[in-house]
Formats: structure tokens, C-alpha cells, sequence
């Protein structure tokens, strides 16, 4: 394989909402550079991006593909990235290492909330973005509106470097504007094209956007602008020789018009792309923290490997697959690279290029370039492989929080090692979901991006591991509290034939200030009770606190004082004192106008415009406050405070309402007073699995 200078690399990420078509962009691309010969299709699952048996299952992408080839001499390593809520996060792996965005657009649809979101990442990451139209042979595409819509969030520096002359089901002509050509391609799928000069309307369109494009090229370059000022234009030359400058500062930010289902208008963003995308050398030093934690640069012209692990798929035959890239020196065939994370050496075995399952080996790979290994054993998702002369660490990302949440439940008792060693591997893999062992719910939570993300998470558990599970609702994290005083006195006396059991505890209970938890005091006097025993008292108290005492969940934001009692010379002991306090709590605490308190949970919403009355009134239904509302762009973003308990399958509620557009996040805030009727309602359901529980036993 042709080795590449970092200059002629071209590594960009292909990101956007779902089903705007970056997979069939990606495919067109194969095809126009033949590597293919004839375009797969996504409803066939024949593409070369989507092959992994649940993206050809479901007809959607699930996991980041990386495609290579040549085009003008470049060498473009291709990231397609799935657009689905689900899987999005995959493209912000993506664009932590990509150079360059291309973000596609549906025609038709507009932009959608993976827009928006993997704009912010771009955005975030400072790199250069491309935009791209698709779908422009679709009934009612429109490219105009669709160019406003992008606008309205990205900018009025949005600009169309190609037009659509016949946008519809017959679309095939472009108006090229840095050639001031009419491209006229073919539909048979090949991306073949003819040129003619723009004449008449659009020639007088052409040369209004070269003025334009001329301004924003000149701003780029203080020496352009000088002879923009001084002649009013920019020589042809000097238009080309500034277009590179003006993409990397995003003076402009171009936007190219295609129909990925026929391959028309993706030559030439490849052309463009090759000759004036971004490249390495464009950022030729990344900033890392060394062995100590201190700020590093990392140097494309370092001679010591350092590269960045940016996705780790498993694959039937190969295990587990590690794409990376290098940021410094080469890693080569048997080279040993130190882990920072994991403090272990990995060697490398094999290298390879790929093109989604194929597979090509290779020697080396340099700086600026990207590829996969397998079987790395101490190396997951976000690590930095090194030199051990040269240990750093590059920054990794931080992940989108879960929206959706389950409790799983293993079909077949005893396989609970099975099932954690399958989720810790599963999540070395895809870091965008979340598992916890939740010791108060006594539940294993799974926390993941959406319902379907769930889905292949619980399909893998089962064909790689064979361990079957449900999902069930995650119990809430229910707290109960007082609102008045409460006391008890507790008299705890057992006589068995020998030494005996003899404690009696005094006890007041008062409210505290939310969320401030339970607070034990004595206030002893006298010698009823020798101090020895408040520990134990306390131990009891902490321990029906612990187990609930309405409903079995946590006692909270309670004060206790221990104020007398009395005890036997003999009999007194531990274990007497922990039993009175445990009983002396729960005594004062059903005294003392018990109620239960719910979590809620800060939620924020995205949603286009259109579908606010259906969110907000499902937000209503569900005892939702609203905080406040924001634009941006078509999106509106909705804040409010809604009970944890109303938020089960929100996520797909939300995707239901909205077509698929509405996306949102949530944690937790606080705890509030539960409504009397509901809260009885959770009491009469604990007190019946109580009653279950003990009939089982």
C-alpha cells in the first residue's frame, strides 16, 4: 500500500441526522474512486458501511465504519457515522479525531436535532465543517428552504458552492460556482459527469455568488483583503490559492447539493475536499498531559508513536478491532506501545486498513493516518497508546448522558458472572451506555441513548455471552421524612433462662432542612444510662433508617436526640440497645406525620418548533414545572422539573411525539413532597411484595 505524507491525508468524519443519507455519500464515494463497482443499497443491506448483522437487521447504522481510498492523489480516510439518537454519540468518537466535518442534510426534512448536536461537537473540537444537501430528487425537496433552515443555526456565512439546476425525482444538473460550469452527471450510479460553461440566468447567479465568495476568501488572508481593497476582485489564482485558508478559519462554510441514491454532485465534493480540505499538517501539534499530568505537545514530526484509540468494535472472526489514528511517529508491525490508563504494553500484531468487513493488511502506519488493530488486551475506547520513552495521554471525550434507563433480570438465576463480565466488555467497547449494580434498589440499572441502543445492548449480552435477560422499570429512589415531632419511649426486655436482655431508649425525632440527611444526637443526663451504650443506640436507628419505615426507602432529613432511658446492671448490653433504638425510631417516626418524598429530575428538551403544544402537554400530564424556553434556529429548547417516577421510556414518548427530531436530557435535582394519593398508592405496593416476600419464604 502507497505510504502518504500528512499532507495528503484527508481524515473527515461523515455525521448528520438520521437518514439524510451519509451512508449512500459514503458508498458514492467508493464507487466514484472504484473501489466498487456499483452502489449498494441500505434497504438491501448490501452498502459497504452498514455490516454488522443488526445494522442490516434494522436498515440503520449502529456503529462508526471506517472507508479509505484515492482520490487526486489524496488519501481520504472516511468515518460514517450513524445519525440515529441512539447512536449518535459514535460520531462524536468521530470528530474527536477527524480533521474535517461533513455534515449531510436531507432535503426534504431539513435539519434535525443530530444536526444540530453534531454541529455543537464540531463546533466544540474547532475544526472546519462542510455542510451537504442530499436527497435532492426527492418529491418536495427544497433547496432554498433547506440552505435558510441551516442558516438560521449556523450562520449566514453558510455557502452554497453548488446549486441545483432541476431539483426533483429527475435531478442531475449542478451549477458549479468556483468553475462557473453546469455539471451535468449521469444516474446510472457511476458519478460520471459532463461540463458546460454557465450561460444567461445562470451565468448572472454565478457571478453574484464569485463576488461573494471573493469577499469571504479575502477576509481569510490579510494580503488578499489588501488587493480585494485596492482592485475589487481576486485573480482566479489567487481565489484557488486562498480557498484552503478561508475553509480552516471558516470565513465561509461551503455547502454542496447531492443525491447520494444516484451519485450525483459527490465527485465533485471529493474534488473539493481533496484539494482544499483540511489535512494534518493543518493542525501539526495536539496538546496531551505527559506521565506527571503536565501539559505536553504532541508533534506530527515527533519520531515517538503516539496514537489515539477512538473506537473498539467486536467482530465475529477477528475479536475485538481497535481503530486508532497516529498523532506521532509510526506504529508499526511488532511495535510495543505503553498504555497510560491501563499501565500495561501492548504489542501489535497486525495492522490493517479497512473498508467497512474488508480487510487489508499493512506494515505500518504513519503519522496523520489512521487504521486498525486486533486483540489488544488492556486498551478500550478513548486510550492512548505510546512510546514507553514518550508517555503521554491525549484527551479523550466526555460522552452524552444517558436518556433512558432499565433494570435488568436475568432469565436464568445464577449466571450473574456472566452477565457482568459481558456488560464490562460491552462497555469497554461503546462507552455511551452505563451500568450500575444499585445496592439500594437492589437492581442492576442499564443506562443507555435510547430504546433501541437497549435493544442491542441485551441482543449482544445474548449472542455473545448467552446470557438472556428482560428489562424491567428501574425501581425510584423513593426517601420518606416527618413534617411534625415526633417521640417514643422503647422498653426492650427478653429473659431466656440465662442472662437476659434489658434496654429502654427515650427518644425525639424532629424535621431538618431538605436534603440535609439524618443527624443523631444525645443529650444524656444523669446516670440512667451509661454512655457506652449511645453508639449502639445509634446503630439501631441508622439501621431502621436504612430499611425504611413507610414503605422501605431511605429515612432522611431527620434529627434524633437520644435524651434518656434506663438499663440493667446485668442484662444491658449491645445488642438490647441497638433493638430499642431500632424500634424507638420507628415508633416516633410513625408518630411524627410521616410522608414520603419523590427524586426530581432537571430535564431539557429539544424539539423543532412545531411539535412544542404535543411536548408540553405531555410534560403537563406528567406533573412537569416548566422553567423556561430558549430558540435556536427551528429548535426550541425546553427546561423543566419533572418527578423521576413520570420519566420511564420518556425518551421514546418523546421520540414518538416529535417523528423522531425531539431529544433530551436529564438528571437529578432534588427531592419534593409526593402527593398523598400517590404516595399511599407506592406504600400499598411495597406492603403487598412485603407480604409476597414473606408468603415465598
Amino acid at each position: 500500500m502507497k505510504t502518504y505524507q500528512p499532507s495528503d491525508i484527508r481524515n473527515f468524519a461523515i455525521v448528520g441526522h438520521a437518514s439524510s443519507g451519509k451512508t449512500m455519500l459514503s458508498e458514492c464515494m467508493l464507487a466514484c474512486a472504484g473501489v466498487i463497482n456499483r452502489l449498494g443499497s441500505v434497504a438491501q443491506g448490501s452498502t459497504v458501511s452498514d455490516y454488522h448483522e443488526n445494522e442490516r437487521e434494522r436498515k440503520i447504522s449502529i456503529q462508526t465504519s471506517m472507508l479509505h481510498l484515492e482520490w487526486l492523489g489524496r488519501k481520504f480516510n472516511i468515518l460514517d457515522c450513524p445519525g440515529y439518537l441512539d447512536f449518535i454519540a459514535e460520531a462524536l468518537g468521530a470528530l474527536r479525531v477527524a480533521d474535517l466535518a461533513v455534515i449531510v442534510v436531507d432535503a426534504k426534512d431539513g435539519p434535525g436535532v443530530g444536526t444540530m448536536q453534531v454541529w455543537d461537537w464540531a463546533t466544540q473540537f474547532g475544526m472546519p465543517k462542510v455542510f451537504v444537501v442530499n436527497g435532492l430528487d426527492k418529491e418536495n425537496a427544497d433547496f432554498e428552504r433547506t440552505l435558510a433552515q441551516i442558516r438560521e443555526f449556523a450562520g449566514e456565512r453558510v455557502f452554497p458552492l453548488s446549486v441545483p439546476l432541476d431539483a426533483g425525482p429527475s435531478f442531475q444538473k449542478v451549477l458549479d460556482v468556483p468553475r462557473s460550469e453546469i455539471i451535468t452527471y449521469q444516474r446510472d450510479g457511476a458519478g460520471k459527469f459532463a461540463e458546460a460553461p454557465a450561460g444567461g440566468p445562470e451565468a448572472d447567479l454565478v457571478n453574484r455568488l464569485h463576488e461573494k465568495l471573493m469577499e469571504y476568501i479575502a477576509e481569510a488572508d490579510d494580503s488578499l483583503t489588501e488587493k480585494y481593497l485596492e482592485q475589487g476582485r481576486l485573480t482566479e489564482e489567487e481565489l484557488r490559492g486562498g480557498l484552503h485558508q478561508a475553509i480552516l478559519r471558516q470565513s465561509f462554510i461551503p455547502l454542496f447539493a447531492t443525491c447520494a441514491e444516484h451519485n450525483v454532485g459527490v465527485a465533485r465534493l471529493m474534488d473539493f475536499i481533496a484539494k482544499y480540505g483540511a489535512a494534518p499538517t493543518d493542525r501539526p501539534k495536539v496538546r496531551a498531559l505527559d506521565a506527571n499530568d503536565q501539559p505536553v505537545e504532541v508533534s506530527l514530526t515527533d519520531p515517538e508513536p503516539v496514537a489515539y484509540v477512538f473506537k473498539t468494535v467486536s467482530e465475529p472472526k477477528f475479536g475485538e478491532v481497535s481503530f486508532f489514528r497516529v498523532y506521532a511517529g509510526k506504529v508499526a508491525v511488532g511495535s510495543e506501545l505503553y498504555n497510560p490508563r491501563s499501565r500495561a504494553t501492548e504489542k501489535v500484531g497486525q495492522l490493517y486498513l479497512l473498508n467497512g468487513a474488508n480487510r487489508e493488511p499493512i506494515n505500518e502506519i504513519p503519522a496523520g493516518d489512521m487504521g486498525a488493530t486486533v486483540k489488544l488486551k488492556s486498551t478500550h475506547t478513548c486510550d492512548t497508546l505510546c512510546s514507553p520513552k514518550f508517555i503521554c495521554r491525549l484527551p479523550g471525550v466526555e460522552w452524552p448522558k444517558p436518556s433512558i434507563h432499565a433494570a435488568i433480570e436475568l432469565k436464568v438465576k445464577g449466571e450473574e458472572d456472566k452477565l457482568s463480565q459481558g456488560l464490562a466488555a460491552l462497555h469497554a467497547a461503546d462507552p455511551t451506555f452505563t451500568y450500575t449494580v444499585d445496592a439500594e434498589l437492589r437492581q442492576t440499572i442499564l443506562s443507555a441513548q435510547g430504546e433501541l441502543h437497549l435493544m442491542v445492548i441485551t441482543d449482544e449480552l445474548k449472542k455473545r455471552f448467552r446470557v438472556e435477560v428482560d428489562l424491567v422499570p428501574p425501581r425510584i429512589r423513593f426517601r420518606e421524612t416527618i413534617k411534625s415531632r415526633g417521640e417514643a419511649k422503647y422498653r426492650h426486655k427478653k429473659q431466656t433462662g440465662g442472662a437476659g436482655q434489658f434496654a429502654e431508649v427515650w427518644m425525639r425525632i424532629e424535621p431538618k432542612p431538605r436534603d440535609t440527611g439524618l443527624e443523631f444526637t444525645e443529650s444524656l443526663v444523669g446516670q440512667n444510662v451509661d454512655r457506652v451504650f449511645v453508639p449502639s443506640v445509634e446503630k439501631g436507628v441508622q439501621r431502621a433508617a436504612a430499611e425504611g419505615i413507610l414503605a422501605g426507602y431511605r429515612v432522611t432529613d431527620v434529627k434524633v436526640d437520644f435524651y434518656d432511658g434506663k438499663m440493667h446492671p446485668v442484662d444491658s448490653k449491645d445488642i438490647a440497645f441497638q433493638i430499642a433504638g431500632y424500634e424507638a425510631f420507628k415508633e416516633a417516626f410513625r408518630s411524627a406525620n410521616p410522608i414520603l418524598l419523590e427524586p426530581i429530575q432537571n430535564v431539557e428538551i429539544r424539539v423543532p418548533e412545531e411539535y412544542m403544544g404535543a411536548v408540553m402537554g405531555d410534560l403537563s400530564s406528567r406533573r412537569g414545572k416548566i422553567l423556561g424556553m430558549e430558540s435556536l434556529g427551528r429548535m426550541q429548547i425546553i427546561r423543566a422539573q419533572v418527578p423521576a417516577a413520570e420519566m420511564y421510556r420518556y425518551a421514546v414518548t418523546l421520540r414518538s411525539l416529535t417523528g423522531g427530531r425531539g431529544v433530551h436530557t436529564e438528571e437529578f435535582s432534588h427531592y419534593e413532597e409526593m402527593p398523598a394519593a400517590l404516595a399511599q398508592k407506592v406504600i400499598e405496593e411495597s406492603r403487598r411484595q412485603r407480604e409476597q416476600q414473606a408468603a415465598e419464604k
